[in-house]
């Protein structure tokens, strides 16, 4: 496609009327976003990152609308990803944040966080972030065509118009969340082999070494590459092979805060539980700050271009079917409401101050975000640095007035929650309308759909995380919930001191020390906070995908093998993401005990890792594809 703005065409004429805001696509696209959000919020609370879901919803609306109901229209698929890959945004926003409430809840500190609360933060944060990237969109997405890439957001409008000539990538999105969801029930629910195997190291007190042998790992490490795989990888190496063993070596029969046993009685599990994850937070929240102060240049451009492009005057009306947003004022009328309404209602316990701050950082982490996600993708966007910066400054601005104690606490997450999903929902919608500029999609039905996807989805996303703590509780083995838990001891840190400085410091320290070594420093900080085992999972899926980035053959050739994987990958993550939540609810109502097999006959560790070996070959026999026969 042409790289200048003035020589684009885009594949649907803006002359051209063709179905597109569709009961067909509208149920499709609800559909996919309370899915999509779902799988995502078990995804990110247990290994602390989400998927894009554009391209899934793309491909599985292609295979609905096209084979199923025998329908043509490349322009209701996009709305269907438009609709669809909101909830995966609104998911993000809200488990990087809203389960510090829930731990709270559990320590006594105040009462669990009603449904209604979860869903006003994430529709404000969601609603904020489409009408604050709207004014945005000829900035970015027109006038920068050819110069930000939007590499999802290309990508996914590839996918609808290769959809065009047939529907049968959607098989392989199916295939993988059909195999990924028998495996996962198969080792967590029926618990035919454990899900993790780890070994102590003999003779090295403190350390342990393991892999989690589930499909959405490799599905993320596949994703992700084998850079970023080995970045984490390195990252829980130095927590589970260095610290954990220093810890263990210095420590000896000591008692250490935060912890109140001796470290000699500790195994590597309960150090890591109790000293490394301080270390990884501090890691994380400097990865965080770092991120965006190397990106200052870039923010203060984008944030003068976005100044300049609302200076403009959009009220003369466009003739143009593809160049129709919606109307400023009607914006600036929701912005204002919303703000009014943060400060009124009970479920956000914060002040004028508190409502004013919301506005001023989601704007400004809109546009931020908006031209980031453009320039490197919205999986590389650092929405939990965002938050980290929003969250320390207003924690500090509530307890300087006056809103301090468990009140500013809620506050600082209600505040630091609103703006994760502002910049979260900005960066997908920035990523939306760029697939409708290339496909020829009317831009309104855009953001009208995105706002029907938030809405949905700040419905639905309540109820699972809710599901997802009466089932296992945040924090535990199976759902740790990283940014969450770090989140929740930043705010207490500044608001009662009760943080361990020196574990938080040396993370730091760390995260800096990478910076100098030019390491990725926001994976390898996150590698640090989360299990060595699992961070093994994520690594051999990127192990994968290194193999097939550099097999023989030509470029088109590497890339369609790539381009099948992570599609097959996206079914697999999928896949054990909805299954998660059907075995949380089959956990809430005790039924997951009948259905394990465990005491009765197990495969053990052997079998957990020939599944896991067989699950990564069917992974690049996917890849390899058929053989063309001569």
């Amino acid at each position: 496609m042409p790289n200048n703005k003035n020589d684009f065409k885009p594949y649907i004429p803006a002359d051209r009327v063709v179905p597109e805001f569709t009961v067909t696509s509208i149920l499709i696209g609800v559909l996919l976003a309370i899915i999509f959000g779902a799988a995502n919020a078990y995804l990110g609370l247990r290994v602390g990152m989400t998927i894009s879901a554009s391209i899934p919803a793309a491909v599985i609306s292609m295979g609905i609308i096209r084979m199923v109901l025998r329908k043509d229209s490349i322009l209701e698929n996009n709305l269907v990803q438009t609709i669809g890959s909101a909830g995966e945004s609104v998911a993000a926003g809200a488990i990087f944040t809203l389960p510090a409430l829930f731990l709270w809840a559990k320590e006594g500190l105040i009462d669990s966080p009603s449904l209604m609360t979860i869903f006003l933060v994430a529709l404000v944060g969601g609603l904020l972030g489409v009408a604050f990237m709207v004014p945005l969109r000829q900035a970015l997405i027109v006038e920068e065509h050819g110069t930000l890439p939007f590499p999802e957001g290309t990508a996914c409008a590839e996918v609808l118009l290769a959809g065009e000539q047939g529907g049968a990538k959607a098989g392989t999105v199916f295939a993988g969340l059909g195999i990924s969801a028998i495996y996962k029930f198969v080792t967590d629910g029926v618990k035919l082999f454990p899900s993790e195997v780890v070994y102590n190291v003999p003779g090295y007190a403190g350390a342990a070494v393991g892999v989690q042998v589930l499909p959405a790992l490799a599905g993320v490490g596949y994703i992700c590459g084998p850079k970023i795989s080995s970045y984490m990888l390195a990252g829980s190496t130095l927590s589970w092979l260095v610290l954990m063993p220093m810890i263990a070596l210095f420590g000896g029969d000591a008692i250490v805060f935060p912890g109140d046993k001796m470290i000699s009685a500790l195994a590597p599990s309960d150090l890591w539980d109790t000293y490394i994850k301080y270390i990884g937070a501090g890691a994380v929240a400097a990865g965080g700050i770092i991120s965006l102060i190397k990106n200052i240049p870039l923010i203060g451009r984008t944030f003068m271009q976005a100044m300049r492009s609302m200076s403009k005057n959009h009220a003369a009306a466009k003739p143009l079917r593809t160049e129709q947003d919606l109307p400023m004022p009607f914006l600036l009328g929701m912005v204002v409401v919303i703000a009014i309404a943060i400060w009124l209602l009970p479920a956000f316990p914060v002040s004028p101050v508190g409502a004013l701050i919301v506005v001023i950082f989601g704007f400004f982490f809109a546009t931020v975000s908006s031209r980031m996600v453009g320039l490197i993708g919205s999986s590389n966007n650092p929405v939990s640095g965002m938050a980290i910066a929003t969250l320390i400054i207003a924690t500090l601005l509530l307890k300087v007035t006056g809103t301090d104690g468990t009140t500013g606490m809620v506050g600082a997450i209600a505040i630091g929650g609103i703006i994760c999903v502002v910049a979260a929902i900005a960066g997908d919608c920035s990523q939306d309308l760029k697939t409708g500029f290339i496909v020829g999609a009317t831009p309104k039905w855009q953001q009208i759909g995105e706002m029907l996807g938030v809405v949905v989805s700040a419905a639905a996303i309540g109820g699972v995380l809710y599901l997802l703590d009466q089932a296992w509780g945040y924090g535990s083995d199976q759902i740790p919930a990283p940014q969450a838990t770090m989140m929740k001891m930043l705010v207490e840190g500044i608001m009662n001191a009760e943080l361990p400085w020196a574990l938080i410091l040396t993370g730091v320290f760390v995260a800096i020390v990478v910076e100098i070594l030019k390491v990725p420093v926001l994976p390898f900080a996150v590698g640090m906070y989360l299990p060595f085992s699992l961070n093994a999972g994520i690594m051999c899926g990127g192990i994968v995908r290194f193999i097939m980035d550099h097999r023989k053959g030509s470029e088109a050739e590497k890339k369609e093998s790539v381009d099948r994987g992570i599609l097959y990958t996206s079914g697999l993550i999928a896949g054990e993401g909805l299954v998660g939540i059907v075995l949380a609810v089959l956990a809430v109502l005790g039924v997951d005990k009948v259905i394990d097999i465990s005491e009765k006959f197990s495969l053990g560790r052997i079998g957990s890792l020939i599944f896991f070996i067989l699950l990564l070959a069917s992974l690049a026999k996917v890849c390899l594809g058929k053989k063309k026969r001569s």
